[in-house]
């Protein structure tokens, strides 16, 4: 099974393991990108995230860690914007969900948002709505 039920995306955080989810395309007339946030555990809190990235991949070349940052202005080491973090890994999964309309059943361990990818890709990225039939989540700027 793909998808984390809330127990393991818990565990994974606290764990000091990443989770993320796979948010679709990039809207823009000018050139495709896609978007995935991502939780992960800091210090003494965790932390999330929204990467934006170039579509400049295929069926072969799945690796959204390496795709370059769709601002072209952010400095690749900084690559994803912070929306924001929690003391408590639950309430860091509300947050970004309210920041990104991602779902809870749609969380994955760290990597396998690149299997998400491969589906988009394989569904022909499809703009309206997820391989699956439901709309893909829209950023916004705040809870």
């Amino acid at each position: 099974m793909r998808y984390l039920v809330e127990p393991f995306i818990i565990g994974a955080l606290r764990r000091g393991r990443s989770v993320e989810q796979f948010l679709g395309p990039v809207r823009s007339p000018e050139r495709p990108g896609v978007r995935y946030a991502e939780v992960r555990a800091a210090r003494a809190s965790y932390e999330v995230y929204v990467h934006a990235v170039e579509d400049v991949g295929h069926e072969y070349f799945l690796d959204l860690d390496v795709f370059p940052p769709f601002d072209q202005d952010a400095e690749e080491e900084d690559f994803g914007r912070f929306l924001g973090m929690a003391e408590d890994p639950h309430d860091a999964l509300v947050l970004a969900e309210e920041c990104t309309e991602a779902v809870r059943g749609r969380w994955v361990n760290e990597g396998v948002v690149q299997d998400e990818y491969r589906d988009f890709v394989l569904a022909g990225r499809p703009s309206g709505k997820r391989p699956d039939g439901h709309a893909w989540p829209a950023l916004r700027t705040g809870p």
